[in-house]
């Protein structure tokens, strides 16, 4: 039986905490699921191929990571995909308070599926999206 899991995120952009995150979760199981997830009330800094492109980058060596873009509930692409597990990365207690509460609440949607928290490496604890965001913005400036 192959084990699968889907890292879902907005990955705008992705960076190294969420690469160390995928690459430890390789331990894990045997095929991840990177999905860029679209919400289109948000304002993104890379379009939805830009963040697939740069994933795919990330990965080119490594066929048991897949990119994939979605729309929706992260369970609903659960069941599409046939994985019972949800990979997430946390920083620290912020986060994990965050995503008990997602968890909580795709355990509700469906029982069967598991949310996996991995701490994050200490080297990438301060890493964040929004944070790399910034540091582009200004260098194009």
């Amino acid at each position: 039986m192959t084990r699968t899991a889907l890292f879902p995120g907005s990955f705008d952009p992705f960076t190294a905490g969420h690469e160390a995150i995928v690459r430890r979760g390789l331990a894990l199981f045997d095929k991840i699921y990177v999905a860029v997830g679209v919400n289109t009330d948000k304002q993104y800094m890379f379009s939805v191929e830009e963040r697939l492109d740069h994933i795919r980058s990330f990965f080119k060596n490594e066929s048991r990571v897949e990119a994939i873009e979605y729309r929706g509930m992260t369970v609903d692409l659960c069941h599409q995909l046939g994985t019972r597990f949800i990979l997430r990365g946390i920083r620290d207690a912020k986060d994990l308070e965050y995503e008990q509460t997602i968890a909580a609440v795709n355990h509700t949607l469906d029982p069967d599926i598991e949310t996996v928290l991995l701490m994050a490496d200490t080297e990438h604890r301060d890493i964040s999206s929004t944070l790399v965001r910034e540091q582009l913005a200004h260098q194009k400036h």
